[in-house]
């Protein structure tokens, strides 16, 4: 007998791309992913908030932590989803976001992780996909702070701001027509 949804056996994946507004709402559109948190990792304060990581000072890029069932989707696909919604060719930017906290980075919960970040990596930059190097940092997850309530679900409470009409909309539009096979439809 298969595995309630609410027994299944989760894993996290914690990934930085630009705005965590962009890969929230995506995200939270994948068959798999169970739960999607904006919020801060790689820094060095602890507990920070959004003002603060907005400034640039803190060393955090602003994240999401995706709890997935790897039954479902594995790390490679949700990686392949990731690259295709962000730039990760520019350097701390994403459109006109810009600054270290916009900066790609694939943060590892484990080796395997690691192992897989650095192959997909390899992968894209050997295909050519990309015009530019790739520059997306794969680093050890130390923390991850979830960013203050107001951030959480951003584009599902706010689809009519300018932002996410101009910006969120138009990706996860890009994800859905590219990744209809992924979509949750429930």
């Amino acid at each position: 007998m298969p595995e309630s949804k609410a027994n299944a056996y989760l894993e996290l994946a914690t990934l930085a791309g630009g705005c965590f507004w962009c890969l929230e709402a995506v995200y939270q559109d994948v068959l798999g992913v169970q739960n999607v948190v904006s919020g801060y990792a790689g820094g060095n304060i602890p507990n920070p908030t959004y003002t603060q990581v907005c400034s640039g000072t803190t060393g955090h890029a602003e994240a999401v932590q995706l709890a997935y069932t790897p039954d479902t989707i594995s790390y490679r696909d949700l990686l392949e989803i990731f690259f295709s919604i962000h730039d990760p060719t520019t350097l701390n930017r994403q459109g006109n976001d810009i600054g270290t906290q916009y900066r790609s980075a694939i943060f590892t919960h484990d080796e395997s992780q690691r192992i897989t970040a650095e192959q997909v990596i390899a992968e894209y930059e050997k295909s050519g996909i990309f015009k530019e190097p790739i520059v997306t940092v794969v680093a050890p997850l130390d923390a991850f702070y979830p960013a203050e309530e107001n951030h959480q679900n951003y584009y599902k409470n706010n689809p009519s701001q300018g932002y996410c009409r101009l910006v969120i909309a138009p990706k996860v539009a890009k994800f859905r027509k590219k990744f209809s096979n992924r979509l949750n439809l429930s």
